[in-house]
C-alpha cells in the first residue's frame, strides 16, 4: 500500500511557480513600459496638441464690435447715436440641442416664430466659430431676470449688453441719413469677414451706407476663460476696438423739421442747399418711415405697411426723377440769350395758342382756358414771371433741342453731380443722339416744344433742380451738393473743389436779368392777374416779406387732357398734375436755394410756392420774423467813412 503512494515533487512545483512568476513579471514590466512610454508620448511629444485642446474647452478668442460713429447736424444736434440694449445671444458650439433650447426660451421671453427663423438665418450666415449670434433684441428687466434664473438650463446662451443705433428725430431724417439693418448673405460675399467679425448690422441707404467704412471703425479682440456653462471667468488678453469716426453734416435739423412740417399732408420731396458751399441744408421725402424699426429687426406686419403702393414711404421722392415743368423756363430763357436767338427786348404777340409750321396740331398755353387773347405782348421777362408757354415754344423752334441739351448739361441736368448722394437718379436730358441711342427713333419737332417747357422726355430730380437753381443764383459758379460737412465734431470743415467747370456767359448781365425775372414771379404786382407774377397772389401779396425771393413755378402733367376737357371737373388724385417750385433768397445776396416737389399737388405757384417760402423763412428769419443778423446786408459807408478808410489804408492804419 505504501508503494502506491506518490509523493509531490516540490522542486518541480517550485520551478513551475518561478517560471510563471517570471513570465508574469516580464508581462507586467512590458505593460508598465508601454504605459510609461505612452505617458511620455502624451505628456511630452503630444503636449502642445492636448494643451491646446484643453485650452479650447475653457479659453476662447472673441471679437469686440467697434462703437459706430455718431452723426450730428451742422449745429451739433445728434441725428444718429448709439443706445445700450440687452440682447440674448448664443454660441452655437456650446449648445447640445438648439431646438429644445429655443422652445425653452420661447416660454421665458417674447419670441415669435418669424424671429426664430431670422435667428436661424443669422446662425447660418455666421462667419467665425465660437462667435455669438443674437437671438432676441431689446430685452426688458423682467425678461432678463427670467433668463438669469434659468441660466443653468441654457448652456451657451447669455444676455449681452450692446450698443444699437438710434435715430432721435425718426422719420423726418430717414431718407437723408438712411438706416442700419442686418447684413445679408449677398453683402457677406463682398465684406471683409475680419473687419465685420462681431458686427451684425450695416448701413443700407443714405449717409449710413455711403460713409459705412468711416462710421464702422475697426474690430477688437479679447481672449477669455469660460466655465462649463459658458460664463466668462477671466479676461486673459484684449485688443481694444477702434471706434468709428463721428460725422457732422451740413443738414440743419431745425430746417429739416420745418421742411417736414411745410409739406403737411402732401406727398413730395424737398431739397435745400447752402449756396456758398453746396451743403445740403435739408432733404425731405414724405411720406417717410421710422428708421429705428430696421435696427432691431422689423416685423413682417411693419414691413408690409411700408410697401403701400400709394404712400410708398421707402421711396425717396427727393432723389427720384419727374417732369420738371415750367421750372425749366429760366434756364431755357438764359440759353436763348446766350445763343443769340432772342434778346431781352424781343416781343411776340401771344394769342393763347401755338401752331408749329407744317403741323396741324394746336398747342394751347397753360392759361388758354382763362382768356382767349393769351398774354398779349410778351418779352422774355414777362414770359418767365407769367410762365408763357407760347413765348418758349416760339423760341424753342429757333434754339433747337441739341443746343438746349448742351446748355442745360452745364447746370447738371441728366447726371448726378452730388459728391456723396450716390442713390440719386440721373434724370433724363433728351437730345437727338439720346433718343436714337435709347429708343432707336428720330427726333420730332413737336418734342422740342415739350422739352422747352419741361415736359416730354425731360426729367429731373428735386436735387437736380435745387442744384441748378444754386448755380443760377451763384451766376454760374459751381458748388457740388454734399451732405458731409466735416469728420469729427471739433475738426475743420472739409473743402471740396468742384469737378464741374463754372458757366461763363458771353454777357454776364444776363444773370441779373434772369434773377430779376424770377424775383418778379414772387413780387411782381402789376395791377391784375394777367400782369402779376404767377406766385405773387400766393406769397408776396399775403404778407410783407423782409427779403426778396426769386422763384419759378412748374406744373407737370401726369396724363394728357383733351382740348375740350372741363377744367372745373373733379379730377381723381392719381391723375392730377404734379406741382413744383424752385427758389433762392435773398436775391441781392443769395444764401439758400430750394426745390419743392408735391406729388399730384396741381399748382406750382399755389401749392409748392408757399411751401418753399415757409422753408426759406425758417432759415432766414428769427422768431420775430426779421432777417437774422448774419443775413442782413452790410450797411453802406458814408462818403466821410469811405474817405477815412481810403486814407487809413494808404498810411498803413488799416
Amino acid at each position: 500500500m505504501i508503494n502506491d503512494i506518490t509523493l509531490k515533487d516540490h522542486n518541480q512545483e517550485r520551478r513551475i511557480f518561478l517560471s510563471r512568476l517570471l513570465i508574469g513579471g516580464i508581462i507586467a514590466l512590458i505593460l508598465i513600459a508601454l504605459l510609461i512610454s505612452r505617458l511620455i508620448y502624451l505628456q511630452i511629444y503630444q503636449y502642445e496638441f492636448y494643451s491646446t485642446a484643453s485650452d479650447k474647452n475653457r479659453i476662447y478668442s472673441q471679437s469686440i464690435a467697434p462703437t459706430r460713429g455718431l452723426i450730428y447736424d451742422r449745429n451739433g444736434v445728434l441725428l444718429a447715436d448709439n443706445k445700450p440694449s440687452f440682447n440674448l445671444t448664443v454660441i452655437r458650439e456650446n449648445v447640445r440641442d438648439m431646438d429644445a433650447s429655443i422652445s425653452l426660451i420661447q416660454g421665458l421671453v417674447e419670441l415669435s416664430d418669424a424671429e426664430v427663423d431670422d435667428f436661424k438665418q443669422r446662425l447660418r450666415r455666421r462667419r467665425v466659430p465660437f462667435s455669438s449670434v443674437p437671438i432676441s433684441f431689446a430685452l426688458d428687466e423682467e425678461e432678463i431676470a427670467r433668463l438669469a434664473v434659468n441660466q443653468y438650463r441654457l448652456p451657451g446662451f447669455q444676455v449681452e449688453a450692446q450698443l444699437v443705433r438710434n435715430y432721435p428725430l425718426g422719420a423726418p431724417v430717414a431718407h437723408a441719413l438712411g438706416y442700419l439693418s442686418s447684413i445679408t448673405e449677398e453683402e457677406l460675399r463682398t465684406l471683409n469677414a475680419e473687419e465685420y467679425r462681431g458686427t451684425h448690422h450695416i448701413g443700407k441707404t443714405g449717409v449710413e451706407r455711403f460713409y459705412e467704412p468711416v462710421l464702422h471703425g475697426q474690430v477688437g479682440y479679447e481672449t477669455v476663460e469660460k466655465n462649463a456653462r459658458g460664463q466668462i471667468m477671466n479676461v486673459l488678453d484684449r485688443t481694444d476696438p477702434i471706434p468709428g469716426e463721428d460725422l457732422v453734416l451740413h443738414l440743419d435739423s431745425h430746417l429739416q423739421l420745418a421742411a417736414w412740417e411745410a409739406l403737411g399732408d402732401y406727398r413730395g420731396g424737398v431739397v435745400a442747399l447752402d449756396i456758398e458751399t453746396g451743403g445740403v441744408l435739408a432733404m425731405v421725402s414724405k411720406p417717410s418711415f421710422d428708421p429705428n424699426l430696421f435696427v432691431g429687426g422689423i416685423s413682417q406686419a411693419a414691413y408690409t405697411s411700408l410697401n403701400d403702393p400709394i404712400e410708398t414711404p421707402l421711396f425717396n421722392r427727393a432723389l427720384a426723377k419727374y417732369s420738371p415743368g415750367s421750372t425749366m423756363k429760366p434756364f431755357i430763357g438764359l440759353a436763348g440769350l446766350e445763343y443769340g436767338v432772342r434778346t431781352k427786348d424781343y416781343q411776340i404777340q401771344d394769342p393763347g395758342y401755338f401752331i408749329l409750321q407744317g403741323d396741324s396740331h394746336i398747342y394751347h398755353d397753360w392759361t388758354w382756358w382763362l382768356t382767349e387773347t393769351g398774354h398779349d405782348l410778351v418779352n422774355l421777362a414777362k414770359a418767365i414771371y407769367q410762365s408763357c408757354d407760347i413765348y418758349f415754344w416760339d423760341m424753342a423752334v429757333d434754339l433747337g433741342i441739341d443746343r438746349m441739351a448742351e446748355f442745360l448739361d452745364q447746370f447738371g441736368f441728366g447726371k448726378n453731380t452730388s459728391i456723396d448722394i450716390s442713390q440719386a437718379s440721373q434724370g433724363t436730358l433728351p437730345s437727338r443722339q439720346w433718343k436714337m441711342e435709347t429708343l432707336g427713333q428720330p427726333w420730332y419737332p413737336g418734342e422740342t416744344l415739350n422739352s422747352a417747357i419741361g415736359q416730354g422726355y425731360t426729367e429731373a430730380t428735386p436735387l437736380q433742380l435745387a442744384t441748378a437753381t444754386m448755380v443760377l443764383a451763384n451766376k454760374g459758379q459751381w458748388r457740388q451738393p454734399i451732405l458731409l460737412k466735416k469728420v469729427g465734431l471739433f475738426s475743420e470743415d472739409l473743402q471740396h473743389e468742384s469737378s464741374i467747370p463754372d458757366i461763363k456767359l458771353q454777357n454776364p448781365d444776363d444773370w441779373d436779368f434772369i434773377h430779376q425775372a424770377m424775383q418778379d414771379v414772387v413780387h411782381k404786382d402789376n395791377g391784375g392777374y394777367r400782369n402779376n407774377g404767377t406766385a405773387y397772389p400766393y406769397i408776396a401779396m399775403l404778407e410783407k416779406m423782409p427779403y426778396h425771393m426769386a422763384g419759378k413755378s412748374g406744373t407737370a402733367q401726369v396724363v394728357g387732357m383733351a382740348a375740350d376737357f372741363d377744367n372745373n371737373a373733379e379730377v381723381p388724385e392719381q391723375y392730377r398734375d404734379h406741382a413744383l417750385f424752385i427758389s433762392f433768397a435773398p436775391v441781392e445776396n443769395p444764401t439758400i436755394a430750394v426745390a419743392v416737389f408735391v406729388e399730384h399737388g396741381v399748382g406750382g405757384s399755389g401749392v409748392a410756392g408757399p411751401i418753399a417760402k415757409k422753408i426759406i423763412d425758417a432759415y432766414l428769419l428769427d422768431d420775430q420774423g426779421q432777417l437774422k443778423q448774419k443775413f442782413l446786408p452790410e450797411p453802406e459807408m458814408s462818403l466821410q467813412q469811405q474817405q477815412f478808410s481810403s486814407v487809413a489804408e494808404s498810411v498803413g492804419v488799416l
